[in-house]
């Protein structure tokens, strides 16, 4: 039997987490009388954090059950830097499985061995991102080398797991290396226009006529960019001082939460892409085209199940120098408008879209093709809902325990992304339009609103002071 074989069996995410969270039946567990550790029904509520670190390394006869990993090494970074949880759970590891003596039992290493490398397998693959620190690299390697100085298949595991963690970790790097050109490469359009007018005649009708293909391809870029969110990024987006540590705060120095800002960022790009689309056109009849076309966009995004560009592309529509031009909207079919908007509306928390995304999922969960497993939420939205999670509830209960109560629900959360940011994108990439949506310029808002009033005249004073002052500011500027 290979080592392959005899490792414990995980289910995928969609299947980890049940409603009530973490049921010790369905995997050998500790028992409840575990040290420091409280049951309720089964259910792990809370425990110190040495013995919720203790319940993550396997031995002989025990090995955690996935979704306990996945919870725990979620939420510890609330506690600890995930090094130093590595270095205790290394530390354990060689200490109760005595790996670090000389005459080491080659038939100990056999039924511990698969059980430590599918831990450090699933650590690497969930949460790569840690390991871009070096004191975590350092300690992996340390383990994985006493277990596979004893037998030569987990030698080569040993070594799958690190070329595989390393390829991750140069994907990212790569990708983090071209954001960084788009954003430099992207400047005010208003700019450009002043100086090169002629490099942006184009408008995205001309790169683009069809609407449902702008929205494949938008939905490309969702699925990019979500891909490269770490489940952990969510975390330590909302990292405070740990009460019980005299210390600084875990992350207070460094919040490492490079590719969820990128992905807001994305957002807010595309949001002021649409209303720089509408603005700029000086006949109102090509202003209402334009609008009728993001209109049918957004539709086909909806359709998709792609929510995130749709509420950025109806954001555009509704920004102040887009919807003040009401000669324009009067010439635009707005029934469809009205019925996404109505969808998006964000009254009673957001209860439309929530039952569409739920309608979403429940189509994802039963999906025969890339096609139909599409999910891509209105990520601010998601990102608000674990802050208030977060926020709601302590980390600590009164007598120093960890609430991992707080933490099965904040995982049951995270997860959920985790199966939507796996799906693969199953439309056909096309370069010119997804070169034109990331690094065309946009208008900054100053420039939108000097855009809108010279389409639509101001209406009343203090439109037309700013516009005015905007004139004056942009001419001289550029």
């Amino acid at each position: 039997m290979s080592p392959q074989e005899r490792m414990p069996q995980t289910p995928p995410f969609a299947a980890m987490f049940d409603s009530s969270g973490y049921n010790k039946n369905l995997y050998q567990s500790k028992e409840d009388s575990c040290g420091g550790l409280y049951y309720h029904d089964n259910n792990l509520l809370s425990g110190s954090l040495e013995a919720l670190i203790q319940h993550l390394v396997p031995n002989v006869d025990y090995y955690p059950d996935r979704t306990y990993i996945f919870t725990f090494l979620l939420s510890s970074r609330l506690f600890m830097h995930p090094y130093e949880l590595m270095a205790k759970v290394c530390h354990l590891c060689i200490e109760q499985q005595r790996l670090s003596e000389p005459g080491l039992d080659k038939n100990r290493i056999r039924k511990i061995a698969p059980k430590i490398l599918q831990l450090l397998t699933e650590w690497t693959e969930t949460f790569p991102y840690d390991f871009r620190d070096e004191r975590m690299m350092r300690n992996l390697k340390e383990l994985a080398q006493r277990i596979a100085s004893g037998d030569e298949l987990y030698r080569k595991n040993v070594q799958q797991l690190l070329q595989n963690l390393l390829r991750k970790l140069a994907t990212v790097s790569q990708y983090e290396e071209v954001l960084a050109k788009i954003n430099a490469t992207s400047t005010d359009r208003l700019t450009v226009l002043k100086t090169k007018p002629q490099s942006i005649q184009r408008d995205i009708i001309t790169v683009c006529n069809d609407p449902y293909a702008l929205a494949q391809q938008l939905t490309h870029i969702e699925l990019e960019r979500l891909n490269y969110i770490g489940p952990e990024e969510f975390v330590q987006a909302f990292v405070q001082k740990d009460p019980l540590d005299n210390d600084k705060s875990c992350y207070g120095d460094r919040k490492k939460t490079r590719n969820l800002e990128a992905y807001v960022e994305w957002f807010n790009r595309l949001s002021y892409l649409v209303a720089t689309e509408i603005c700029m056109p000086v006949k109102k009849k090509h202003r209402a085209r334009v609008i009728e076309y993001f209109i049918d966009v957004a539709r086909e995004c909806f359709n998709i199940g792609n929510f995130n560009s749709l509420m950025a592309i109806i954001s555009g529509m509704n920004m102040s120098p887009v919807s003040r031009l009401k000669k324009t909207w009067a010439k635009v079919k707005t029934a469809k408008f009205d019925i996404l908007e109505h969808q998006m509306d964000p009254s009673s928390n957001f209860y439309n879209y929530r039952t569409a995304l739920r309608g979403a999922a429940q189509r994802s969960l039963t999906a025969h093709s890339n096609r139909e497993k599409i999910v891509i939420p209105f990520f601010s939205l998601l990102i608000k809902d674990i802050y208030f999670l977060n926020e709601g509830c302590a980390n600590r209960l009164p007598n120093g325990h960890v609430n991992f109560e707080k933490f099965w629900e904040l995982a049951k959360q995270v997860s959920e992304f985790m199966t939507w940011k796996q799906v693969e994108c199953p439309f056909e990439r096309d370069r010119k339009i997804l070169q034109y949506l990331l690094t065309i310029p946009v208008f900054s808002d100053d420039a939108l609103y000097l855009a809108s009033y010279e389409s639509e005249s101001p209406e009343n004073h203090i439109e037309k002071d700013r516009w005015k002052t905007l004139r004056f500011v942009l001419t001289v500027t550029c």
